[in-house]
């Protein structure tokens, strides 16, 4: 059996994992039940679209269900101290400043499994994560995007 990636997560990421956890096990897996029942009084159940679909989603939330408890079995949970301030590390919230425009742009770098770009929270697996893990403030980062290569000033590190 092939060894397994260590999944690290903050304890942010670990909350918004068992709140999804819970969400998924209480709501939607009734609401599934539910047109599953409802769909029923459709037809022959071989012929029956709306039950298909019902059975569909209800795989896939059982699935979710199983992929979220094993993430949370294994993973293991940055506490305050493991997060670093005086380098960029796993956890660590971080603030730059674009050398072309000026723009600034603050982040927490998570691992991948709680990874959300839209949400500022960027992975240290993702081209700008590994750039910039180990960096300290005042570093000058060359990162290559689609776009190009940006050059970023880190300004502050913080938990």
């Amino acid at each position: 059996m092939a060894q397994e990636a260590e999944i690290i997560l903050t304890p942010r990421g670990h909350d918004k994992i068992e709140r999804r956890l819970e969400y998924l096990k209480n709501v939607q897996r009734r609401e599934v039940a539910e047109r599953i029942r409802d769909s029923k009084q459709f037809g022959d159940l071989t012929e029956n679209a709306e039950y298909e679909d019902a059975k569909t989603e209800q795989a896939l939330v059982e699935s979710q269900i199983s992929e979220l408890r094993r993430v949370l079995q294994i993973a293991h949970v940055l506490t305050e101290e493991d997060i670093p301030t005086d380098y960029v590390g796993l956890g660590s919230i971080v603030k730059m400043t674009n050398m072309d425009t000026g723009d600034t742009w603050e982040f927490t770098l998570v691992g991948s499994v709680e990874a959300d770009p839209d949400n500022d929270l960027i992975s240290d697996e993702s081209p700008i994560g590994e750039a910039l893990v180990g960096r300290k403030v005042g570093d000058v980062v060359s990162i290559n995007v689609p776009n190009g290569i940006v050059r970023y000033r880190i300004d502050s590190i913080r938990k």
